[in-house]
Parts: structure tokens; C-alpha cells; sequence
């Protein structure tokens, strides 16, 4: 009998929140291996070497690249990350390497970036190939056409592994051990989670709104989370940095639930949202004392790209428990907007 992530895979439909997320340490695991030997390949060929690169993105795909970008910066590459319907066309001219991220391979507004730039210049990461951005790209690095959800689970998961697999190796880099035994952790994280989700859930029932902050390179987590709860609770949702909340955004706290993603700073926040009677959820690697309106959600310490994995993972648990208690369908999308996607190669 055929599973339905493989019929899934042989079609190019989307599957069920529920089966990509059941599917997704396993399908994880095989693109991370894929992953570390075609940037090998990649490294042994110098075509990931030299001046910093730039990723381009839209939604998910952008929040998808801002760990690896921060991973670059540490160790003195320079490296941004653009959405991608937010510079004039055509790009400016520059050395650095421009990256398109794209889960379908055929988001409108990355591949007019993209097509924009000399052909030597143009990289992709794409699930989907072959797709017009794999096709319009010199240098593709693909996920392997994994089976995802609407609301993305695996191909979110799985696009951050590979931009964070290629920052690690980028210019003579090593990628990280801890890249092999990912999946393994993230499907013992998901069994820890579980219960204390299905507790968290409740005071997502009444709320009006919902905040997602993080520090660093959790502000791509924060994003995702909030098109998350966006997509496939109903919520309305602001993702955004650390500093930035605390100048000014914090100030409507109010009829909502704030999530805040980190260790520290963002600790002493959801401490002050929760003593003010403001529901929080902080989700950290240290531990953290119970108090009233705080929530909890530890997470195992890893390196930046590999520790908003299991971010993501957590937003995935904690919608599907939101969801469910507030009577949405996560299968099915509101609007359908036919400008944002191109059509589908052959």
C-alpha cells in the first residue's frame, strides 16, 4: 500500500498538517544527509566560497533564512536576507551570491529577483525541482520534492536545515555534527511536548490576538509563528525582534497571548508580561521557575540553525492543540490569491 506522503510526493499535492508533521522527523533526516553530501559536492567545487551570500524570500521562506544568516555573521561573513517583493528590480550589481528560497520553487516575486542578476550569481533552495527557480538558478540545492502541508511543517523544517547546512560550510566552514542526530532529537522532543501543549493550548481559547518575539536568530522563528497561527488558527499574529518589541510594541500588551523565544532577555519579558496579568509563553533552553500567567516550553540548547528546528516544531504542536480547540480546520485556507505563485514547469 502506498503511504500518503509517498503518493503525496508522486503527485506534487499537499498532504494533511497532521500526516506531514507525523512524516516529518523521518523525512527530515533523509534531507539532512542529502543535504551535507551535495554541499559537500558543493564545497569541493568552491561554488559555495567567497563574498557572503544573499537569500531572498517570501513568508515562511524568509523567516527560513534569518538563523543561517545570523550563523554567517558570526563568524564574520557578511550575509543579509531580503523579502523579496521589497527591493526595486533590477537588483543592484554586487559579488555577493544571491540565494532564492523557495519551498515550491515558483514564488513570483523570488524568481523576478532572482532573474534579475547575472546568471552566475544565481543560486536557489528549492523543495520542488524541477520548478522555474531551480530552472532559472546556476547552482540549486534541493530538499528532495518532500510532501508537505499547507500551512507548512517539513518544508519549512527542512529549508532551514538546508540554508543552515550551507552557512555552516559556506567559504571552508564545517558543518556541524549535530546536524546528523537532528531528527532523533527532534522526534524526542515532540513525544516530551505533547502533554505540555495540550495544557498551553486553553489560553490561545478566548484571545484576541497573539505576539511572537524572539532574539537573534529567533526572529525567523517568531515569524513563522506568527504566519502559523495566522494560517491555520485564525489568529491575528505580529512576529518580530526582541528590541523592537521593546520599543513601544510592547505597550498594547492586552486581550492576547505573547510567545517569546530565548534565553534571556526575553526571560525578564515574559516576566513582566505575566506579573501584569498578561498571559506569556516563554520558550527557552534554561529553566525557568513556574509563575502565574507563564507557560514554559523547554527546548534542548543546539546551535542557532538547529535550535529554531525545534522552535518551529514546538509552533507546530502548540497551533495543531489551538486549533483544535478553537473549531478551525487547518486543512483549509480562506483566501486564494492567483498573483503569487507561476505556473508549474511542463
Amino acid at each position: 500500500m502506498t503511504s500518503p506522503a509517498a503518493a503525496a510526493n508522486a503527485s506534487g499535492a499537499h498532504i494533511s498538517f497532521a500526516a506531514a508533521r507525523a512524516d516529518q522527523a523521518r523525512a527530515l533526516d533523509a534531507a539532512v544527509g542529502t543535504l551535507i553530501a551535495a554541499t559537500a559536492e558543493l564545497s569541493a567545487a568552491r561554488a559555495v566560497s567567497g563574498a557572503g551570500p544573499v537569500f531572498v524570500g517570501i513568508g515562511a521562506s524568509h523567516a527560513a533564512a534569518c538563523a543561517p544568516v545570523w550563523a554567517l555573521r558570526a563568524r564574520g561573513i557578511h550575509s543579509w536576507r531580503l523579502a523579496a517583493g521589497d527591493h526595486p528590480l533590477p537588483f543592484p550589481r554586487s559579488e555577493h551570491p544571491l540565494i532564492a528560497v523557495s519551498q515550491s520553487g515558483r514564488s513570483t516575486e523570488t524568481l523576478a529577483v532572482l532573474e534579475s542578476v547575472a546568471p552566475e550569481r544565481r543560486y536557489a533552495v528549492v523543495n520542488q525541482a524541477p520548478s522555474p527557480i531551480a530552472d532559472a538558478a546556476r547552482v540549486v540545492l534541493g530538499l528532495g520534492n518532500i510532501p508537505d502541508s499547507y500551512a507548512s511543517t517539513v518544508g519549512y523544517t527542512a529549508t532551514v536545515a538546508a540554508l543552515g547546512i550551507l552557512a555552516d560550510a559556506w567559504d571552508g566552514g564545517i558543518v556541524d555534527p549535530g546536524w546528523r542526530d537532528l531528527a532523533a532529537v527532534l522526534a524526542e522532543t515532540e513525544d516530551m511536548l505533547a502533554g505540555p501543549m495540550q495544557e498551553l493550548a486553553p489560553v490561545f481559547a478566548h484571545a484576541s490576538s497573539a505576539d511572537f518575539v524572539g532574539a537573534g536568530p529567533s526572529v525567523g522563528s517568531a515569524e513563522a509563528a506568527a504566519l502559523l497561527f495566522r494560517e491555520a488558527a485564525r489568529i491575528p499574529a505580529t512576529g518580530m525582534g526582541t528590541r523592537q518589541y521593546l520599543h513601544g510594541s510592547m505597550e498594547s500588551a492586552g486581550g492576547g497571548v505573547h510567545v517569546l523565544f530565548g534565553d534571556a532577555r526575553e526571560a525578564e519579558v515574559a516576566a513582566t508580561l505575566a506579573a501584569a496579568g498578561h498571559q506569556a509563553i516563554l520558550v527557552t533552553s534554561q529553566d525557568v521557575s513556574p509563575a502565574p500567567n507563564l507557560g514554559t516550553i523547554r527546548l534542548p540548547g543546539r546551535p542557532p540553525a538547529q535550535r529554531v528546528i525545534l522552535e518551529a516544531l514546538a509552533m507546530q504542536i502548540l497551533v495543531a492543540a489551538v486549533a483544535g480547540a478553537r473549531s478551525v480546520e487547518i486543512e483549509e485556507f480562506v483566501f486564494h490569491n492567483a498573483d503569487t505563485k507561476v505556473p508549474a514547469v511542463g
